[in-house]
């Protein structure tokens, strides 16, 4: 059987009668053509029957179309329903990404960032909290990141004081005897620092008892149990017979902190109420629906890429305006009311 032949811009260009050079232009900067003209080239390729061939396409334009992402281990569902949103992006910008799990490590993560160079991606997307973003701004492509220190950086953020202020009023509106943050020590320049402050200010405004637990969870489920199992222990030791509002910095912690609950009790006692943050998938998933402070992770991930998408068509201009100063965006959150504060 013989082999179908792959139609060339010369191949084109007999076809409309234009030069390869107007052929090319097409393909790479359609706008220069008027739209009759960009009219016959799209019926030409209809009628031979063109297939893009990417590799030639990116040879010869030094485009490749191409995405980094630095994303922290994805252990935290959050992180993996972000991943999938953003990868979701494709359809409406058409841009393919290549993906690198850090690892926590500086040097390992520069590594990273090195190869994703060498495959001259266009733009970065940096969820990893590893490198700072003064070093992330000299790099020589647009960086936005998601929910990580962005001094130097555009970025893409929740409101988090907002949320920490829902989460907290919200098991105010219970009647809780103690409310209590689970976090980890988290400096004032990340983002999430707002639950913190949210959770802290609203308590000190309302005159609410309080208390913060700073313990890192940790990443492996055998590790996380027996972290929140000891936290559990002392919750109970100090609040027995108090009803114990939680709220946990995200949706990971706080279902497995759930699970602890039934698997001791049977079923979530009366005097617990949890409110997680993320809305990641399995705070709808648990075995009971956990209720949390809302990301919006399709509304952040749309962001993200279309802030980066915005930079990186704006180096493709013939005189690019760069941006005088980082881009912050900030995501409204919202407040989702489930079973573990409903029952």
């Amino acid at each position: 059987m013989n082999r179908k032949k792959n139609i060339t811009f010369d191949d084109i260009a007999k076809y409309t009668n234009f030069s390869k050079t107007t052929i090319s232009r097409y393909f790479n900067n359609p706008d220069s053509l008027t739209l009759k003209n960009q009219e016959i080239i799209a019926q030409a390729l209809v009628d031979l029957d063109y297939k893009e061939n990417k590799v030639a396409r990116i040879l010869a334009s030094g485009k490749t179309e191409f995405i980094g992402i630095v994303i922290p281990f994805l252990h935290n569902h959050y992180h993996l329903e972000m991943l999938t949103q953003i990868l979701l992006t494709y359809e409406q910008f058409g841009y393919k990404f290549l993906v690198f799990i850090g690892n926590g490590e500086k040097e390992t993560e520069r590594q990273y960032i090195d190869e994703l160079l060498a495959y001259k991606i266009e733009g970065l997307l940096i969820l990893s909290f590893t490198i700072p973003s003064r070093e992330l701004a000299d790099l020589p492509i647009p960086i936005v990141t998601i929910e990580r220190e962005d001094k130097y950086v555009s970025s893409v953020n929740t409101d988090n004081y907002m949320g920490g202020v829902q989460a907290t009023s919200l098991l105010a509106k219970h009647g809780c005897d103690i409310l209590i943050h689970l976090n980890t020590r988290t400096s004032p320049s990340i983002p999430s620092y707002g639950r913190i402050k949210g959770f802290l200010d609203l308590c000190e405004e309302k005159h609410l008892n309080q208390r913060i637990i700073y313990k890192d969870i940790g990443t492996e489920y055998e590790t996380m149990k027996k972290n929140m199992g000891e936290i559990l222990d002392e919750i109970e030791a100090e609040y027995s017979g108090m009803k114990k509002g939680i709220f946990v910095s995200n949706d990971t912690n706080a279902n497995v902190l759930l699970n602890l609950l039934i698997r001791k009790y049977g079923r979530l006692p009366d005097d617990y109420y949890i409110v997680g943050f993320d809305d990641s998938p399995i705070s709808r998933e648990a075995v009971m629906s956990i209720s949390t402070v809302g990301q919006q992770i399709d509304k952040i991930a749309f962001e993200a890429v279309s802030l980066l998408v915005e930079q990186m068509n704006e180096r493709k201009k013939r005189r690019p305006t760069p941006l005088a100063e980082p881009v912050h965006k900030v995501i409204t959150p919202v407040l989702l009311r489930r079973e573990t504060t409903e029952h």
